[in-house]
């Protein structure tokens, strides 16, 4: 019985038409001038803050606490704006699958495992009407290694929860590899969705508990 069920966001709860990729550009032009920032970038399963810290230094600048900090000072104008102007959907299978965690005689915590930080998961998932249904979770801007960040979710929930909680208690929901590596790190349960940033083949070379094209192939 899993008593802890976390979630990626991005491809796995929601796609954003690639809101999250064109802030980032948005924001790198207006505040250091370059046009080029998200060249060469891949996106998938990273951490918001390892995402700016790669742009500046592939642009020669200092990856300093201060640049980072001004770029996430825009971040969340230029989020709202692309969400608007992008749309996108919540990916299938997500709201009948947690409906039926939370229809669980036993129901687990739901929580959310993301490299977003806190700011930009509650935007997206605010504009799409879920935010709400996540009581906890650990998000980019608690650290810049995705798999530390399994290891915050997991001391989060036990906190959460008021008593111990196993790591094979906890479910990881993920739509990339780093998503199955980083449950792997804490010696989670983990669910491989193709709705995403990877194929079938290559969340399977990762070897998940379970593979699915969408959630709804999911039961309990």
């Amino acid at each position: 019985m899993f008593r802890l069920v976390l979630f990626d966001i991005d491809g796995t709860l929601i796609r954003t038409g690639g809101a999250g990729v064109r802030a980032f550009g948005s924001v790198f032009e207006e505040v250091f001038g370059h046009s080029t920032g998200t060249e060469k970038i891949h996106f998938a399963g990273r951490t918001d803050s390892s995402l700016v810290r790669e742009m500046l230094e592939n642009h020669n600048m200092a990856a300093t606490r201060e640049n980072i900090d001004r770029f996430f000072a825009r971040y969340e104008r230029w989020l709202r704006h692309w969400l608007t102007e992008l749309g996108g959907h919540i990916c299938p299978g997500v709201e009948v699958f947690m409906q039926h965690c939370v229809e669980r005689s036993s129901p687990p915590v739901i929580g959310l495992l993301t490299g977003n930080v806190r700011a930009g998961a509650r935007i997206k998932l605010e504009h799409f009407g879920i935010w709400e249904r996540f009581a906890m979770g650990a998000f980019g801007d608690d650290h810049e290694d995705r798999n530390e960040l399994a290891v915050i979710a997991w001391q989060r929930g036990r906190e959460h929860l008021g008593n111990g909680l196993g790591a094979e208690e906890i479910l990881v929901v993920g739509d990339t590899p780093r998503d199955v590596a980083c449950a792997r790190h804490i010696g989670a349960k983990v669910v491989g969705v193709t709705t995403g940033g990877a194929t079938r083949d290559e969340l399977a070379a990762t070897k998940p508990d379970w593979l699915v094209n969408d959630l709804s192939e999911l039961s309990w």
